[in-house]
């Protein structure tokens, strides 16, 4: 039978904000456990919430990057469960009226662009972690009451590969919107995946299962895959899916069944006492969405269109909001932007990759790369130099003038100091010059070479091609 694999993500982002959801303690991560905690956050009786303004401002934030609907008034609820890192019992959510609603994303697939739907992102607050070792489980609670934003996808992605895509490019707008860093190892971007498969044609869905702790994307792609086989080898040898919880094992690629899956009347919702409900106004939406960023599908087609770049190199250069703004910067007022562009996507993206750097802390900034540059374009410096100097100025954070000027690499353009340099390298070259006069042009880079080579790569091209032509060629 031919099965059709349908897959629904929900992603948990921790939020960038200073303080806490309800309360003023603070959110750094890796503080030793349980020392950025109070009445509050631990559920003491009496200790009452107060809600963060800048979790409401990013969930607008994050609604209107998805295309979703906006609720002007929207409550919280208690969402109830035991379990030993959550102090007070119950976690602060939202449940019958989330802040957005209704959305989508647009992600590339293999077919080309194809719109998953969201059905809602809702606040909530985190709860704390367990720590489990050889001598018993240790609680930290820093965590507890960390400001969350749950994003619940429709069940329309078609294979793990599409949740891939999907998981890239929600990532990628929560960056470009700034208020989560979305880093998987810290635990501020997680996902849980629910999966069924059903005839291919059929308009009834599977049995579904939910899969946990998946440590990266794909991580996520491995899990779902492993569980699309698994749940098309149960029904095809007659069996039965069971609605379950299951726990990725990175170590053996394989899900083992953790407990039962919940439904919403598992957790008795009901209305949060203590809180009232968020309310928003047309003006406090406006003004949410004027402080908006340029979202990367529109920075992308202005890229193309305004820089003249190609859909592959727009792409890397808008990948990250980071790179995007470092381009803009250095391309500022620059006459190449083809160079620039080639410049950025090549070299300054290699030195980071080698020293391991996110963009933002460059040993080389866009304005120094643009004094580089222009000595490139003027002529001052060969290519090969520029690169000299570019990683002279990666290790020294001296500036591309200062390196030149030290180490003595203007380049040479003089008609009369090459004229005189090749005609002393072909006077030591007659067996080559020999060969070269009966027909083996290809030596011509030889004595190219000959030329950077007693020049450390400082001679310029153009003219010395053009010196070489003249006493090989006439």
């Amino acid at each position: 039978m031919d099965w059709e694999i349908v897959i629904g993500l929900e992603v948990h982002v921790q939020l960038n904000t200073l303080s806490k959801a309800f309360c003023s303690c603070k959110t750094t991560y890796g503080a030793p456990p349980n020392t950025q905690t109070c009445p509050v956050c631990l559920g003491y009786p009496g200790a009452l919430p107060v809600l963060n303004r800048e979790l409401v401002t990013s969930a607008v934030k994050a609604g209107l990057a998805t295309h979703c609907k906006i609720r002007k008034r929207s409550g919280f609820a208690r969402k109830n469960y035991f379990y030993p890192d959550l102090p007070k019992g119950y976690q602060i959510s939202q449940y019958d009226d989330p802040i957005c609603y209704d959305g989508y994303i647009e992600v590339p697939t293999e077919s080309g662009n194809k719109k998953i739907g969201l059905i809602r992102i809702h606040m909530e607050e985190d709860a704390g972690k367990s720590m489990h070792g050889m001598d018993g489980t240790l609680i930290d609670l820093n965590r507890c009451g960390i400001p969350l934003l749950e994003i619940v996808s429709r069940p329309d992605i078609r294979s793990p590969q599409e949740a891939y895509s999907y998981l890239t490019t929600l990532k990628q707008l929560i960056r470009y919107i700034g208020i989560s860093d979305c880093n998987m190892e810290e635990g501020s971007l997680r996902c849980d995946a629910n999966l069924s498969v059903m005839p291919r044609g059929s308009n009834k869905f599977g049995t579904r299962t939910e899969l946990k702790n998946m440590n990266s994307f794909r991580g996520v792609e491995k899990a779902l895959t492993y569980e699309a086989k698994r749940q098309i080898e149960v029904l095809e040898s007659g069996g039965t899916v069971v609605q379950e919880t299951l726990l990725w094992n990175e170590q053996s690629q394989t899900a083992e069944p953790m407990r039962s899956k919940e439904e919403s009347h598992d957790y008795r919702y009901f209305p949060e006492p203590d809180l009232v409900d968020v309310q928003l106004t047309d003006t406090m939406i406006d003004d949410i969405k004027k402080s908006m960023p340029e979202l990367p599908g529109e920075r992308l087609q202005r890229f193309i269109r305004q820089y003249k770049l190609s859909e592959e190199d727009g792409l890397v250069l808008t990948s990250e909001r980071d790179i995007a703004d470092y381009f803009e910067e250095a391309v500022h007022d620059f006459p190449d932007t083809a160079l620039m562009n080639h410049w950025v996507r090549g070299e300054i993206l290699r030195i980071l990759k080698e020293k391991q750097l996110p963009i933002d802390q460059s040993p080389i900034s866009p304005g120094r790369l643009k004094e580089l540059l222009t000595y490139l374009i003027q002529k001052k410096i060969t290519p090969q130099t520029a690169k000299t100097v570019l990683d002279a100025m990666a290790e020294t954070g001296e500036t591309a003038g200062k390196i030149i000027e030290k180490k003595g690499l203007m380049s040479i353009s003089s008609l009369d100091e090459l004229d005189s340099l090749i005609r002393d390298i072909l006077q030591k070259h007659p067996a080559e010059l020999e060969k070269y006069r009966q027909g083996k042009t290809q030596l011509f880079g030889f004595f190219m070479g000959q030329v950077m080579k007693a020049t450390k790569g400082r001679a310029d091209q153009k003219v010395t091609r053009q010196i070489l032509d003249k006493y090989l060629n006439t």
